[in-house]
């Protein structure tokens, strides 16, 4: 294995030896939390594994309330040989997991979003055939948890959605060696041209083993070594800064960073080795060359200010939740934000799999990550949202796409915020661990409203009128009247003292345009509402116009990707299809334009009372 794979389920440490248990288990829907133990269980039917029982790929479709359900499956599994230890892994279970093999209790975990294994070797019973039930909770009522856009009435209302619960990503096996690599971060430096890499080795504790680390770039048809080095392991460590050689010259330099128009990948092989040179164990992974920070009021991309052009995306499918269809799903939705123009996606309230930030890290799409909202403010939430976030962060923080961490979206959880301290506190306690575990990324501490410390202002403003936002954003003069007075949401922008001159300002939420004709508007969801095709067409290119032509701001985040349920404010149908052609979306997103502006108005002077003039000349050769 010496390349990275786009299906397995950890694409940034991958092992040879592993094998997919998706597809059908039994299963026993437990409405009330009655039973237990897996002996008190009456299995009743099927499911498709990964798919939500709420789902119709599941083959389940129980779109009702219920406390938890239980997964069998019977599986062959080959004997562990010379210290081998045998891993069952989750890519995520939602909300609380138990798992058992063989009839015996092997582990638990919390945490809907995010992954967790279990060494299940010494439990494993005599023979290959061996029994696992995997119990998953998940109280629809708890609104102390991080759920996100799962809802928590029966029906789907609003911006809410319908639930997932249990298995919703990959399970698979994995075989490891006696002695491991167990976990692996890149954090790469423009400014010393280097990769920094930080290994840990678990297992039978040894002080004879070396990490062979072998970094190569593609070049046509063959590779070009980029670093070749052997290191001591020192108390199951290896941390080291990986020098590359420095073109100096811009030109080849710029041919080695990742940007989304051009996503250079850099592929890693890492092996342990023994005293006597043999290799004990040999994962695959990959990292880029890439930098991000803020200086003054704009967001840089290796050093460079770069326009942000965002779209909102939740991440769910008709058929099948926040599940995939397929790996092919998740592709194709990298691919489509990209043939829109956008050049980013806010991954909105969902922790997404990681399979995608693959195809983001491999196609060139920023993702700005955003933890799932829990909805009340308590010790459980406080201590649920802070181990599932640092989880998340630590699960994704190597991918170059990811570019900005969103711990809170509009207070959500914090509802009392403006006068609450505590609830202050948690915000900025979130935003410093964040900044702990990771210092390369601006964090955004509360995005839309109400920011006690972040590093962007993010602003929600659904007003579909052109010329109010224009009005409110124009000028130096406006923005803070905006931000102040003005209140986009009803909300102040900034809390505790928090001052946000001189911060990139993003337009994070804006848009929300429908179709829907006015029968079926009580039915459906949109911040405005249009009733064709080619209305939504001319509304949302006069308002891209005008948002792209606002000085002050460091970029956009357009809501939304594609419809979902009943929020029909998408650029795409739910199914993916196109509600106008993908060429004049992105020429209203990226297209080069250039601004005409009417009498009296100037960037750095006094707003005027009405909108200028503003023409855009655009094509299909977007710009980064």
């Amino acid at each position: 294995m010496t390349t990275v794979s786009a299906v397995h389920p950890r694409p940034q440490l991958q092992r040879p030896d592993w094998e997919a248990l998706d597809g059908q288990w039994d299963f026993a829907l437990d409405s009330d939390g009655a039973w237990s133990v897996p002996e008190e269980i009456s299995w009743q039917q099927s499911i498709i594994v990964p798919f939500a029982p709420e789902t119709r790929l599941s083959g389940v479709g129980a779109p009702g309330f219920f406390q938890s359900c239980w997964y069998r499956r019977s599986v062959d599994i080959r004997p562990a040989q010379h210290g081998e230890r045998l891993f069952l892994m989750f890519g995520a279970v939602d909300y609380a997991a138990r798992v058992w093999i063989d009839g015996c209790y092997a582990g638990s975990h919390e945490g809907g979003y995010t992954p967790f294994s279990i060494d299940i070797t010494d439990l494993l019973c005599a023979g290959i055939t061996h029994e696992i039930i995997v119990h998953a909770e998940d109280d629809p009522h708890d609104l102390a948890k991080p759920r996100g856009k799962q809802d928590w009435e029966r029906l789907p209302h609003a911006i809410w959605y319908p639930r997932t619960t249990g298995i919703w990503q990959t399970v698979w096996l994995e075989r490891r060696p006696a002695s491991w690599i167990d976990s692996l971060r890149w954090t790469p430096s423009l400014a010393s041209w280097d990769i920094a890499c930080e290994v840990a080795i678990t297992g039978q504790r040894r002080d004879d083993l070396r990490l062979e680390v072998i970094l190569t770039l593609p070049a046509g048809e063959s590779v070009r070594t980029l670093a070749h080095d052997i290191y001591s392991v020192v108390a199951g460590e290896v941390h080291r800064r990986i020098a590359l050689s420095d073109p100096g010259i811009d030109d080849y330099r710029n041919k080695l960073l990742w940007t989304p128009n051009s996503p250079t990948l850099i592929n890693a092989m890492l092996r342990l080795i023994g005293p006597d040179g043999n290799v004990i164990d040999e994962v695959v992974s990959y990292t880029a060359l890439r930098a991000v920070g803020i200086e003054g009021d704009r967001f840089l991309l290796n050093g460079r200010p770069l326009e942000l052009r965002l779209v909102l995306d939740q991440g769910y499918w008709p058929e099948s939740g926040m599940t995939a269809p397929d790996t092919n799903a998740l592709r194709r939705d990298v691919e489509l934000a990209k043939a829109m123009g956008f050049n980013g996606v806010r991954k909105h309230q969902k922790i997404e799999d990681p399979r995608y930030l693959f195809w983001a890290d491999h196609l060139g799409l920023l993702v700005w990550e955003e933890m799932p909202s829990a909805y009340r403010f308590t010790l459980p939430s406080i201590e649920r949202l802070a181990h599932e976030w640092r989880d998340a962060v630590l699960r994704d923080m190597s991918h170059p796409c990811v570019v900005t961490w969103v711990p809170f979206n509009e207070s959500w959880g914090v509802p009392d915020l403006p006068s609450t301290l505590p609830q202050q506190h948690f915000i900025r306690a979130l935003y410093h661990l964040t900044k702990a575990l990771d210092p390369t990324r601006p964090v955004v501490g509360n995005d839309g409203w109400e920011a006690a410390e972040t590093d962007i202002i993010g602003i929600h403003d659904y007003d579909a009128d052109p010329v109010q936002i224009h009005q409110r954003y124009w000028s130096r003069n406006d923005v803070p009247t905006t931000l102040r007075r003005a209140r986009p949401g009803g909300r102040l922008s900034t809390l505790g003292g928090h001052d946000p001159a001189g911060q990139p300002i993003v337009l994070t939420e804006f848009g929300g345009i429908a179709i829907a004709a006015p029968e079926r508007r009580a039915r459906t969801w949109g911040y405005s509402t249009v009733e064709s095709p080619a209305e939504l067409e001319r509304t949302f290119s006069r308002l891209l116009q005008t948002v792209r032509a606002l000085p002050l701001l460091a970029g956009f985040c357009y809501t939304q990707f594609a419809d979902t349920y009943q929020e029909v404010n998408g650029l795409l149908y739910a199914d993916r299809t196109p509600k106008v052609p993908l060429d004049r979306i992105a020429d209203a997103v990226a297209g080069p334009f250039r601004v005409h502006v009417g009498q009296g108005t100037s960037p750095g002077g006094c707003s005027e009372p009405h909108a200028p003039d503003i023409q855009v000349q655009s094509s299909n050769d977007h710009v980064d």
